[in-house]
C-alpha cells in the first residue's frame, strides 16, 4: 500500500476516534487511535513526508493508555429489546428480498417479502413502544406492496401464455466440481461465473477418479463438507427466527469447560455487533483455546490484506453485500470459505459463542468487541477441527486452509544441515516485501525457566508482521497471538542502551511507549531468531508458480522423496495430488524397488516414552529395534503414530562386515518431526547390523505405533528394549 493512502486511512480512523472520544464511546474509540498509529507507522515506511508523524504517533499511542481507565469504568449501554432485535431480523429478510427481487428471482423474493411481513405484524403486536410500532409496520408496507407487485406480474405473464418468473432450480447453476480459485471474489451477481483472464490457463473440470475421491473426503468429524461452489454463493442466510447449526454446539476444551458459563449470540454480549470496523492483525487476541497457530496465521494473513490492499481474508465470510464485503447478520447464520483437503469447501456455523460467568468470550476475539469476524472465521475452522478442544496444528495447515496458498517448513533447528541462515533470511526479505509470501515462525521445546528468562512461550507459533534491515542489522517484527508477553533479549523494549535515537525512528519503535503496553509485538534480530525459534512456516502466493523462474529451485532428489512420499502414502489412502512448480518437469508414478516388508506394532507407554533427543535424561528409554540386513540394496522404513503426535526415528549403524564403502553411515535421522507419519529412505544401505529408535517429539505421550522396513533384502528385527 503506498504512502498517501496509509495517510488518508489515518486520518480517516483519527477522525473515528476523536468523534468517538468526545461521545463518550472509549472503547470505540481506543481501538480507532490504534489503527491511526499504525497507519501512520506504515505510512512513514512507505516514505511519507508527512511533518511531526513521530510526534502524532506517540499522541495516539498516549491517548490510547489515558482512555484505558475510562474503559474500565464505562457502564455497558444496555442490550436491545427481543422486539428491536426483531426488527434488525425483518429489515434483513426485505434487503435480501430485494437482492433476490433485483436479480429476477421472484419467487424467493416473494417468500421472503411475506416472511418480513409476518414477522414485523407479529412483532408489532408484542410491544407498547409507538416509534418501534412505526418502523415495523412501514417495512411491513413496503415488503407487502412488493410481494403483491411481484404476484401480480407473475400472474399476468402466465394468463398471457408466457414463461413465469423462473424458479430456481431453472436459473441456478448445477453443483458442478469446478475448483474456485483462492482469489475468487464475489461480484454483484454472485451466480455469474468468473471471468477467465487472457493471462490465465482454462480451469479443466475435475475427473472422475477425482470427484470420487473429493467425495470420500468430504465427511470430516462426522460432518460432510462439500466443495465450494458458485452455486453456494445463493446460500440463504435470512430467516425470521435465528438460525441454529443442525450439529449443535461444538465441543469445549478442559479450560473452556472450567470457567464455561453459557452460549451466547453477539447481540446478547454487545448492543452494536458488526462483522469488521477494519481488518487489523493488532485488534486479535487468543485466548484460553490452544490453537496459537491458527491465530498466528489469522493475524499475518489480516496483516497482508491491510498492507496490500487485497481481500485475503475478508472475502472468505458470508454472507456480503454487493460490494463483496461481509456484513453482520442478525439471523444469525453464516457460511466460512476454507480450503480443506484439496479444495476450497464451504463450512456454515451459527453465531453462538462461548462465554464465563462474567461474559467474557471464551474463544479468540477482537479487541473492539464489537466486531465478529475473528471470533467466527475461528469459529468455523474449530467445526472443521471437531471443535475448541482442539490439540493445535501448524500455521502451514491453519494458512492453507484459510488461504489456500502454497505451504513451505523451514526447520532452524541443528538438525537441519541444509538450513542457510544467510540465503534464508535473503529470501524471506525480498519475498516478504513483494507479497509473495506469509510467514509464521514458532519456537521449540525449552525449559519454563529459559522460556520466563526471554520472554517466549515454548512450542509456540508467532506471526511475523515485517522484516527489515538497518545497516549491520536484521530484524524482524512478530506477534504473541495472546496479544501479551513479548521477548526479553536484545532489542526488546527495557534494552533502551540498544535503541538508538536512529534505529527508534527508522522502525517507528518507541521502547518507551511500549513500556507502557504490552501488546504482545516485538522486534527481534534474525540471529536471535535462529538461535530462539525452531522453524518457520511460508505460504506462497499460487500465481508465483506461473512465473519463469522459481521461487527456489528443488534437487531432484527432494523431488524423487517427495514423489515416492506421495505414492507411498496413496497405498494406504485414497487422494490426488496438485503439484505446483515454476520449472517444467514430468510427474509420473515411479516403481517401488521394494519386494520384502516387515511391521512391527509398538507402543509407548510411560517409562517407554521419553521424546526426542532434547530430552537426555529420558531419551535413552525410547524402544530399540535391532534388525539385520544380509545384504545391501534399498531400504525404506515407516512411522506411523497417533496424528496428534509429532515421530520421527533414528537409524544407527552397530556393525557391517567389512568396509562399508562411501554408503556407510554412523546415524541417520528421518528429519523434521511429522504429525503421526515420518519415513527414512536409504538408497543402498551396506549390509550389518542397525538400532532404530522412535520417538515422539514430546516425552510421556501415550499411543500405539507402526514400524515398517521395506527392502529387496531379508531383514531380521528383534526388540533390544
Amino acid at each position: 500500500m503506498d504512502a498517501s493512502t496509509l495517510e488518508l486511512d489515518a486520518l480517516k480512523f483519527a477522525k473515528l476516534a476523536v468523534v468517538n472520544d468526545q461521545g463518550g464511546k472509549y472503547k470505540e474509540a481506543v481501538f480507532y487511535y490504534k489503527e491511526a498509529a499504525q497507519a501512520l507507522i506504515y505510512a512513514e515506511m512507505a516514505g511519507s513526508t508527512l511533518e511531526n508523524i513521530q510526534e502524532k504517533i506517540n499522541e495516539y499511542q498516549e491517548r490510547v493508555q489515558a482512555l484505558f481507565s475510562a474503559v474500565q469504568a464505562q457502564n455497558i449501554d444496555p442490550l436491545k429489546s427481543k422486539q428491536q432485535l426483531d426488527l434488525e431480523r425483518a429489515h434483513f429478510l426485505v434487503t435480501q428480498a430485494f437482492d433476490e427481487d433485483d436479480k429476477g428471482n421472484a419467487e424467493e423474493a416473494i417468500e421472503l417479502y411475506t416472511e418480513a411481513v409476518e414477522l414485523c405484524l407479529t412483532t408489532s403486536n408484542e410491544t407498547t413502544d409507538q416509534n418501534l410500532q412505526t418502523k415495523l409496520k412501514q417495512l411491513a408496507r413496503q415488503a407487502l406492496d412488493r410481494a403483491e407487485s411481484l404476484k401480480d406480474s407473475m400472474s399476468k405473464s402466465t394468463s398471457k401464455d408466457k414463461p413465469s418468473a423462473p424458479k430456481q432450480s431453472q436459473n441456478q447453476p448445477t453443483r458442478g466440481y469446478l475448483p474456485l480459485g483462492p482469489d475468487f471474489s464475489l461480484n454483484d451477481k454472485p451466480t455469474a461465473a468468473r471471468p477467465v483472464h487472457s493471462s490465465e490457463p482454462p480451469r479443466q473440470r475435475y475427473t472422475a477418479e477425482e470427484i470420487e475421491v473429493l467425495r470420500k473426503t468430504s465427511k470430516i468429524n462426522g460432518i460432510e463438507y462439500v466443495p465450494f461452489m458458485s452455486v453456494d454463493l445463493r446460500e440463504r442466510f435470512a430467516f425470521p427466527i435465528p438460525f441454529s447449526d443442525r450439529f449443535g454446539k461444538l465441543a469445549l476444551s478442559p479450560k473452556q469447560k472450567a470457567m464455561f458459563s453459557k452460549w451466547m449470540r453477539p447481540d446478547e454480549i454487545t448492543n452494536n455487533p458488526i462483522m469488521i470496523y477494519t481488518v487489523s492483525s493488532f485488534s486479535i487476541k487468543q485466548t484460553i483455546v490452544s490453537d496459537c497457530s491458527f491465530v498466528a496465521s489469522l493475524a499475518i494473513s489480516a496483516a497482508y490484506e491491510r498492507r496490500y490492499n487485497k481481500k485475503l481474508i475478508t472475502s472468505i465470510i458470508y454472507p456480503q453485500n454487493k460490494k463483496g464485503e461481509p456484513e453482520y447478520n442478525p439471523c444469525g447464520k453464516y457460511m466460512v470459505k476454507l480450503h480443506i483437503n484439496g479444495v476450497p469447501r464451504k463450512v456454515i456455523i451459527d453465531d453462538f459463542l462461548p462465554v464465563d460467568h462474567n461474559g467474557e468470550l471464551l474463544c479468540s476475539y477482537s479487541n473492539n468487541k464489537n466486531e465478529l469476524w475473528v471470533s467466527l472465521i475461528e469459529k468455523a475452522y474449530m467445526k472443521v477441527m471437531g471443535g475448541y478442544d482442539f490439540p493445535g496444528s501448524n500455521s502451514n495447515i491453519d494458512l492453507h486452509a484459510l488461504t489456500g496458498w502454497i505451504p513451505e517448513r523451514i526447520a532452524m533447528h541443528s538438525d537441519n544441515q541444509s538450513f542457510n541462515k544467510e540465503n534464508t533470511f535473503r529470501m524471506l526479505y525480498q519475498r516478504f516485501h513483494k507479497g509473495d509470501v506469509l510467514i509464521t515462525t514458532a519456537t521449540g521445546v525449552m525449559s519454563e525457566e529459559e522460556g520466563e528468562k526471554w520472554g517466549l512461550v515454548p512450542t509456540h507459533a508467532y506471526a511475523v508482521l515485517d522484516i527489515r534491515e538497518y545497516k549491520s542489522l536484521r530484524f524482524l517484527q512478530l506477534k504473541n497471538p495472546w496479544s501479551h508477553l513479548r521477548w526479553k533479549g536484545r532489542f526488546c523494549e527495557k534494552d533502551e542502551r540498544s535503541w538508538t535515537p536512529e534505529l527508534q525512528k527508522y522502525l517507528n519503535f518507541d521502547p518507551r511507549t511500549a513500556q507502557k503496553i504490552d501488546n504482545g509485538i516485538f522486534w527481534i534480530t534474525w540471529e536471535d531468531l535462529c538461535q530462539y525459534y525452531d522453524v518457520i512456516y511460508l505460504s506462497w502466493n499460487p500465481s508465483l508458480f506461473k512465473e519463469s523462474t522459481c521461487i527456489h529451485r528443488m534437487t531432484l532428489r527432494k523431488i524423487e522423496n517427495l514423489l515416492h512420499w506421495l505414492f507411498t502414502r496413496m497405498m494406504a489412502k485414497k487422494f490426488t495430488t496438485q503439484v505446483y512448480a515454476a520449472c517444467k518437469f514430468t510427474f509420473s508414478k515411479i516403481p517401488t524397488p521394494y519386494t520384502i516388508n516387515k511391521r512391527i506394532n509398538g507402543q509407548w507407554k510411560g517409562h517407554s516414552a521419553g521424546g526426542c533427543g532434547n530430552f537426555r535424561d529420558t531419551h535413552k528409554n525410547n524402544p530399540i529395534y535391532q534388525f539385520n540386513a544380509e545384504k545391501a540394496g534399498p531400504l525404506l522404513v515407516e512411522l506411523r503414530g497417533p496424528r496428534q503426535y509429532s515421530v520421527g526415528f533414528e537409524v544407527i549403524t552397530v556393525s557391517t562386515p567389512g568396509d562399508p564403502g562411501p554408503s556407510g553411515f554412523q546415524k541417520k535421522s528421518s528429519g523434521d518431526y511429522r504429525c503421526g507419519f515420518s519415513y527414512l529412505e536409504i538408497d543402498n544401505i551396506p549390509a550389518g547390523i542397525y538400532n532404530i529408535i522412535p520417538t515422539t517429539f514430546l516425552p510421556a505421550q501415550e499411543g500405539p505405533f507402526f514400524l515398517d522396513f521395506n527392502s529387496v533384502t531379508p531383514i531380521k528385527v528383534s526388540q533390544l528394549q
